[in-house]
């Protein structure tokens, strides 16, 4: 597998478009691979930098006599937020197509960039999914140490890859952007986020551990966020008369990074970490699904005051007067053997008036598939298949 190209699911559109992802997802690759004819400009070159943060205006002369609908490349955008009224002006006047990669938007949304307007979408990239690895994806080397390109290539040096890009992102991310002005509490509060993997945030307790103020917590999550090392799994509020949750869950985009945050890399793995792994898993395949699809289903769990939680809420139909919205739920457990007690919040949130489940769906570490009344319960390769099926939602 290592040097080998792997298929990504994404499609490349007709017109420009941004492409985000966290580094080393495998943006680069896979724009070279299907814009093979572009021509490419890398800020991350100190020279080219230097040249087009001074005048972007050079970036026309630097492309030369291009015909129309020609492809350019601009690697690291955010470097150069000004970049982007150069680009909108060759869009109109030479009517060139731009394909914009970059591992963050925070600094061309800070900056007020010019977002070309809607001329381009938006793309999102993230590590491999099981569909893209197909025969070579296994679950427990996913669980330990996540789906990076990197890392996926070469399984044998898995902690050292994870460690080397976790001090990659904390001095080009960090320290050479200036996102914090203060490192060493950040990075405390790194090592809290990854142990916190998974769960509902709560700011304050957060903050005690990181002891930093409240308010910096909040800033932090937004730095992970906007470079999108993570992502907020809101709280799915339907108002049925019943008290529910509202403190989102945050969750990183790989269980292998979270891992690295925590500083877990050559400690074993417990079942607590492992379930929450997989939980990262899953909601990175829904993620990707939704992105490749097209589909942007809102994603949410679910959890009442009485404790009652649900890992996963895909809305496929939202609340309209008068129908009730329309959800598929699962239930996820790192067990080899499906105990049907875990059907029991699944069962009562389909009970309720107000709202219709389409699917109630279990997802194991087993190998046997199960229908018991309504509840689907699935092996996790099976309901990974299913869902890049488009059998799920």
């Amino acid at each position: 597998m290592k040097g080998t190209y792997i298929p990504r699911l994404l499609s490349c559109p007709e017109r420009s478009f941004f492409l985000f992802g966290p580094r080393g997802t495998g943006k680069s690759t896979w724009l070279k691979h299907v814009l093979p004819e572009a021509l490419r400009f890398d800020l991350l070159d100190a020279a080219m930098y230097l040249e087009l943060s001074r005048d972007s205006h050079r970036l026309e002369a630097m492309a030369g006599d291009r015909p129309e609908h020609s492809w350019i490349i601009l690697d690291e955008i955010q470097k150069v937020p000004g970049l982007l009224d150069e680009v909108h002006r060759l869009m109109e006047d030479r009517h060139w197509r731009f394909a914009l990669c970059g591992s963050s938007a925070r600094k061309l949304r800070r900056g007020g960039a010019n977002l070309l307007a809607g001329r381009a979408i938006t793309l999102n990239m993230e590590g491999f999914s099981s569909a893209e690895l197909r025969s070579s994806f296994h679950l427990p080397q996913a669980i330990e140490w996540g789906l990076l390109p990197f890392v996926c290539q070469d399984p044998s040096h898995s902690a050292d890859i994870l460690a080397a890009y976790f001090n990659t992102y904390l001095k080009e991310e960090i320290r050479a952007e200036g996102l914090v002005r203060n490192v060493p509490p950040f990075v405390r509060f790194l090592a809290i986020a990854g142990q916190f993997n998974g769960q509902a945030v709560n700011g304050h307790n957060i903050a005690r551990e990181a002891a930093v103020a409240r308010a910096t917590v909040d800033t932090y999550f937004a730095i992970l966020s906007d470079t999108l090392l993570g992502h907020f799994l809101p709280a799915w509020r339907p108002g049925l008369k019943v008290r529910e949750s509202a403190h989102p869950k945050f969750y990183w985009f790989d269980p292998g990074v979270a891992r690295a945050a925590a500083g877990m890399l050559r400690d074993p793995l417990d079942r607590l970490w492992q379930g929450t792994a997989l939980e990262t898993l899953l909601f990175h395949e829904l993620r990707v699904y939704n992105e490749a699809s097209r589909k942007c289903r809102p994603i949410s769990y679910y959890r009442t005051a009485a404790g009652v939680e649900i890992d996963f809420i895909v809305d496929v139909a939202r609340r309209r007067t008068p129908s009730p919205p329309h959800v598929v739920a699962i239930e996820v457990k790192r067990a080899e053997r499906w105990d049907r007690a875990w059907e029991k919040p699944l069962r009562n949130l389909a009970a309720l008036a107000g709202i219709t489940v389409e699917r109630m769906i279990g997802v194991y570490c087993g190998n046997r598939r199960y229908k018991f009344d309504q509840v689907d319960v699935m092996p996790t390769a099976d309901f990974f298949e299913s869902l890049h099926r488009g059998e799920i939602f």
